[in-house]
């Protein structure tokens, strides 16, 4: 019998995540902490756990590995790498430490989990952080990334539910990774949306995350496995709604016609279902809602930033080479949590 080929590749990143809905379910039968120094936990929906020490310091802890989303090992390193420490970033804090998590098939060629670990060492460098360690298990699929502890002032924590009304709503990277990767593992995509789509990815969002934290940031997210609209109805929470300018969100370019193909994600309908009761879209295209509730690995900063601060930051923004943009703004609560116009 012939031996069966193991394949690298099979559609992953952020998309291999559990659906929120099915999430929600299961954290809400769990017993919530007690421990008053435990700042922010899975309670809170939010990216990272903090952990107050003494007065003037915290640390910021998470973990994230998945499946890979490109062919390259190497590059998936990178993304997986700086998908996980995205968390820290989104938190506002700083990258201390990282521990590798990988499983991998015994029966394929280590010098692919050697460029595995090589690209996530290099960004964890480039983070600042220092590599310390890991586990691996022997699986049937690759799985790569990253156990982070960082570092924050417990006064300066950027919460994904803190936003206030009038904040304008900044995105730091265009939208659209999980359909161009999708496209792409068919051999639809164009190798300049693919290209965009791994620049987004492996870039960290340390460099966004420096130029937020100079102005009157009030809430923070990293838009990853649940999408744009998902990751924006858990910042509102039951006290805010948003107005969300359709023609001002960055996205991939090439991303309507592959939506149009039907290049589409589980995970994007997951997000769907999730939030689509709380969402109205006015004058909408298709397109445009798949790319809101497309899941995204490594995703730029979602930030709710007082409005007189939103242009300048913007400016600085731009600098970092990525799609960005002010996409709306934070408003009173309304019937529905998110209008798209």
């Amino acid at each position: 019998m012939e031996e069966e080929k193991i394949v690298f590749c099979k559609g992953g990143g952020c998309t291999a995540k559990l659906g929120p809905g099915a999430l929600n379910r299961v954290l809400g039968k769990l017993p919530k902490a007690e421990d008053p120094n435990l700042l922010i936990g899975f309670d809170h929906s939010d990216d990272a756990a903090v952990y107050r020490l003494r007065e003037d310091l915290a640390i910021v802890q998470t973990l994230d590995f998945f499946p890979p989303m490109v062919e390259d090992p190497y590059t998936f390193g990178q993304i997986a790498a700086a998908n996980a420490l995205s968390d820290i970033y989104a938190m506002g804090g700083e990258v201390k430490t990282a521990l590798n998590i990988v499983c991998f098939p015994e029966r394929m060629d280590l010098n692919i989990l050697g460029q595995i670990l090589l690209g996530g060492s290099e960004k964890v460098r480039e983070a600042g952080g220092v590599l310390a360690g890991g586990h691996s298990i022997a699986d049937q699929d690759v799985k790569y990334g990253l156990s982070v502890t960082g570092v924050i002032h417990p006064d300066k924590i950027f919460a994904n539910n803190s936003c206030k009304e009038g904040d304008v709503l900044l995105l730091t990277k265009p939208l659209g990774v999980g359909i161009v990767c999708t496209a792409s593992r068919v051999g639809e995509a164009s190798k300049e949306a693919m290209a965009l789509a791994v620049k987004s990815m492996t870039t960290l969002n340390k460099y966004a995350s420096e130029i937020v934290r100079k102005y009157r940031t009030h809430g923070c997210t990293d838009v990853t496995g649940f999408g744009f609209l998902v990751h924006l109805c858990e910042m509102l929470g039951d006290d805010f709604s948003a107005e969300i300018d359709k023609d001002k969100v960055p996205f991939i370019p090439e991303c309507p016609a592959y939506v149009e193909e039907f290049y589409l994600t589980a995970a994007g309908q997951r997000n769907r279902n999730h939030v689509q009761d709380k969402v109205v879209f006015e004058d909408c295209s298709f397109a445009m809602e798949e790319i809101l509730y497309d899941a995204q690995t490594s995703g730029g900063l979602l930030v709710s930033m007082a409005a007189e601060d939103g242009e300048k930051a913007l400016e600085e923004l731009k600098k970092l080479g990525l799609p960005c943009g002010i996409v709306g703004r934070v408003v009173k609560k309304k019937e529905k949590s998110v209008f798209v116009r």
